[in-house]
């Protein structure tokens, strides 16, 4: 069942975060991948996270697809004018891409290349808006497409961002501009996580993102750094005083997949390469 059917019946989703490779080889990652893709409905592709060269999203998922495997292409409009957007899009879509996480991507100053310009011809909203343009069968200037797209579109959701007024606007325009789902940063705190859902109800289903702590020092890292990301005390504890790391982390994981089942349309994972503790995570699923 594709991803798009299971989330329109309302079904539990369980979605993984892949980081296209840093060169030209795909090898190690359908290697990682045996380890848990009976249990995963889609793959995200990220583009290029952080501003850091790698492949392009795009590639990587043609040969998810070409692996029988379903992709979600992450697209950010950090890198494309809207001409090189909308060429990509009915690109990969003639390939059978079809799900969509539309971004408006990090700084390249932030990245690996700094000296690299940023276009950002649109912001995320807009991109969605572009993407609900191609699916009505025009371009983002209104001419007429040959043939429409029928692409399914999510985006990102900050349920803990610093400025919640601004997170709820945005939310309310990406659903406006044609949202049909959305995938959140990491989850830890899953009882403010369950007071957000209740209180504003987002009427499009949220697949809530969870994250494998590598130590003590990741986690304090995405605290200082990533704003709407708060790693508990006690799992910095947790971490600083576990014999394994590893083992630490798929327990702070596996109770957070369990408690937050009931909250969401599903759960985005981001394993940061650590596929085999994600199998044990899911090993009852």
């Amino acid at each position: 069942m594709q991803l798009k059917e299971k989330i329109e019946k309302k079904q539990f989703v369980i979605t993984v975060e892949l980081e296209a490779p840093k060169g030209a080889s795909t090898r190690e990652i359908f290697t990682n991948l045996d380890k848990v893709k009976a249990k995963i409905d889609a793959f995200n592709v990220t583009d290029m996270q952080a501003s850091r060269m790698r492949m392009s999203s795009w590639g990587l998922c043609l040969k998810l697809k070409q692996s029988g495997l379903e992709p979600i292409m992450q697209l950010t409009a950090r890198d494309r004018n809207v001409l090189a957007l909308q060429g990509d899009l009915l690109a990969v879509f003639s390939f059978g891409v079809e799900n969509l996480l539309l971004l408006s991507g990090d700084d390249p100053s932030w990245g690996d290349h700094p000296e690299a310009k940023g276009v950002f011809e649109l912001d995320s909203v807009k991109l969605i808006q572009m993407v609900k343009k191609l699916n009505s069968g025009s371009d983002w200037a209104g001419n007429r497409l040959k043939e429409k797209t029928n692409f399914y579109s999510g985006a990102a959701l900050n349920p803990f961002s610093p400025n919640l007024d601004k997170e709820l606007k945005k939310m309310d325009g990406k659903i406006k501009a044609g949202v049909s789902f959305f995938q959140t940063q990491p989850i830890f705190d899953v009882e403010r996580y369950r007071k957000f859902v209740e209180k504003y109800n987002p009427p499009v289903p949220v697949i809530a993102g969870i994250t494998l702590l590598k130590s003590e020092k990741m986690a304090r890292y995405l605290n200082e750094n990533i704003p709407g990301v708060e790693v508990p005390s006690y799992c910095l504890e947790k971490m600083k005083k576990a014999e394994s790391k590893r083992d630490e982390s798929v327990s702070i994981a596996k109770t957070i997949f369990k408690e937050i089942k009931g909250l969401s349309g599903g759960v985005h994972f981001m394993p940061f390469g650590w596929f085999g503790q994600l199998r044990q995570i899911l090993a009852d699923e």
